[in-house]
């Protein structure tokens, strides 16, 4: 109950300014990516990643808006309900009820991309070795706004601490879209250097836990996959840009 009321005055304190977009360098590296669960994120297999750049939060509701106001492009599919914070009144929570495509055009938009699959998880793990979540092996309401939270919703991006990349939000809040093509078995074949995902596939990947989740949809090696086209109330995104 406390920690439900230290959230809600939060919400009450939200900035009424939009916050500055903010890319934070992940330098290049190798990292053991995935989990021995026997499941789609196996087997465990080394990757390289280059350097990249990548946002420090989540879309917020504000930056997609200028999106829209600026090309005409359709605004998120919750647009004015406040049950999802998905007004200008709150224009710095993530946005939601955007679609993989949604995404990508706003990327394009804003001179960026979506992350690979293996570039998320390199920058969700901030560093750490072995570790399940973006802040060590354990997840609590203190680290993440995820189910057992009880927030029952989005919170301003950067409510809670970073990653040792800098990174807010890499478990919870919103799950994330990214530029992969899923296939339950690409692991097994995952080049080592910078991979791509499939060439093609009926689903996208979405990675990170939202608020919606509980914990092991939040752990940051857990994949999961939604049609191109579809739009929810925990699903967000955040965007890279190459290193050069």
């Amino acid at each position: 109950m406390a920690l439900r009321a230290i959230m809600t005055d939060q919400a009450v304190l939200e900035r009424p300014q939009p916050i500055k977009p903010e890319m934070v360098l992940i330098p290049a590296g190798e990292f053991l990516m995935g989990a021995d669960t026997g499941k789609d994120d196996s087997p465990i297999h080394r990757v390289y990643i280059d350097a990249f750049y990548i946002d420090k939060f989540e879309v917020t509701n504000a930056q997609y808006l200028a999106l829209c106001e600026d090309t005409g492009w359709r605004l998120p599919e919750f647009w004015g309900m406040e049950a999802f914070h998905s007004t200008p009144d709150f224009p710095n929570r993530p946005v939601v009820g955007v679609s993989w495509s949604d995404a990508k055009i706003y990327a394009e938009w804003a001179g960026k991309r979506l992350p690979t699959e293996a570039e998320w998880e390199y920058a969700a793990r901030g560093g750490l070795v072995g570790m399940i979540y973006p802040n060590g092996d354990t997840i609590n309401p203190i680290l993440a706004n995820y189910r057992w939270s009880g927030i029952g919703g989005t919170v301003p991006v950067g409510s809670y601490p970073p990653n040792g990349f800098g990174l807010h939000d890499m478990a919870g809040n919103v799950v994330e879209w990214v530029a992969d093509c899923y296939n339950a078995d690409y692991y097994k074949i995952s080049p080592l250097k910078n991979p791509q995902g499939p060439e093609e596939g009926r689903f996208r990947v979405i990675r990170g836990g939202g608020w919606h989740s509980g914990p092991s949809c939040n752990r940051v090696h857990f994949r999961n996959a939604l049609p191109a086209n579809w739009k929810d109330f925990a699903v967000g995104f955040r965007c890279v840009r190459d290193h050069r």
